[in-house]
């Protein structure tokens, strides 16, 4: 049975040097995105005010972690040509640099020689895994805390091989 899972607040203020994410879907349905997704699709439009209600309170976590001295790296393995919330995804990911965040894209065909986990996953200094899942849709299945050395290391290796092979976010162009 998963043990509870702390928020990601608490898990960020618990970091002490690194804290990586990984994303490899190319669509997500998670509610708390839904009318901010909706309204992109109608008008282009992408809330990237790093102090509104949608964004504040992250961007607020990941300065604070980062003046900490942890680095903060998140990594996207897409399909190309992306699909439109990869598209929604990208245009608001200037947020997330500016706050702190380390951003890199990697076109899925490049991924293919690389061991993956079966979903996408924090991995904190290296050691705690967050598991985060989905249903069929996109929407959140839920978290799980996990500290098992091998799945650890797996992350880790997943990631660096991912980081190095992906293109810095101002360097990604969607086409």
């Amino acid at each position: 049975m998963p043990r509870n899972v702390p928020s990601f607040t608490e898990l960020l203020d618990g970091a002490q040097h690194s804290a990586v994410h990984l994303e490899m879907r190319d669509a997500y349905g998670v509610a708390g995105e839904a009318d901010n997704f909706g309204h992109w699709q109608r008008t282009g439009e992408r809330d990237n005010d790093p102090e509104s209600p949608h964004w504040g309170p992250w961007t607020s976590l990941i300065r604070r972690t980062v003046a900490r001295g942890v680095v903060v790296r998140r990594a996207r393995i897409v399909s190309e040509p992306v699909s439109d919330y990869i598209r929604y995804e990208h245009a608001g990911t200037q947020v997330n640099i500016e706050a702190g965040e380390q951003v890199r894209w990697l076109p899925r065909r490049q991924a293919s020689d690389i061991a993956l986990p079966g979903n996408d996953f924090w991995l904190l200094d290296e050691r705690l895994i967050r598991w985060n899942h989905f249903t069929g849709d996109g929407a959140s299945g839920g978290g799980e805390i996990s500290e098992d050395p091998a799945a650890a290391k797996l992350c880790a290796e997943a990631f660096e091989a991912v980081w190095a092979r992906a293109t810095p976010h101002q360097d990604y162009k969607i086409s």
